[in-house]
């Protein structure tokens, strides 16, 4: 059975080993203490979105993070979907597409108008699963500026 665990602050690191290994899938920069300190200040304002756990069989196997942005576009708060990671021995099990579902109803009773989220060319597997659950290719470019 998967349960969906919001993240308290001492289950930190449990996330944090997870995220590591999450980012070193495609090289991305990693600071152990930066990581800490922006979970702690998103785990303690609502405001910034929601994080949970991912547990099937009382062991966890994964997290998945919402953050929280206001669009007048789509005229009230949407969500990006940040960050969803499975361990490697979860993958493949239907967990993925649970998790999915689970973002949809929360996102619901959030009163959620939109999900974004963002994945790598080269993730295939990822990006079955999203157009499996339901996620549209978007027509726009997404772009960045980095302060």
């Amino acid at each position: 059975m998967i349960v969906f665990k919001a993240i308290e602050i001492t289950e930190i690191d449990d996330l944090l080993s997870m995220m590591k290994e999450f980012y070193s899938i495609d090289n991305y920069p990693f600071e152990l203490k930066v990581f800490k300190k922006l979970l702690i200040e998103f785990i303690n304002n609502s405001d910034f979105g929601r994080a949970w756990l991912i547990v099937s069989d009382d062991k966890i196997v994964g997290y998945v993070i919402l953050s929280f942005i206001f669009s007048f576009e789509y005229q009230g708060r949407i969500a990006f979907l940040d960050e969803l990671y499975l361990i490697d021995t979860a993958r493949e099990k239907g967990i993925g597409s649970q998790t999915l579902l689970f973002i949809k109803t929360v996102s619901q009773k959030l009163s959620l108008k939109l999900i974004y989220l963002e994945l790598e060319k080269h993730n295939l597997k990822a990006d079955k699963l999203y157009l499996k659950s339901g996620f549209e290719i978007h027509n726009r470019k997404l772009m960045k500026y980095k302060i």
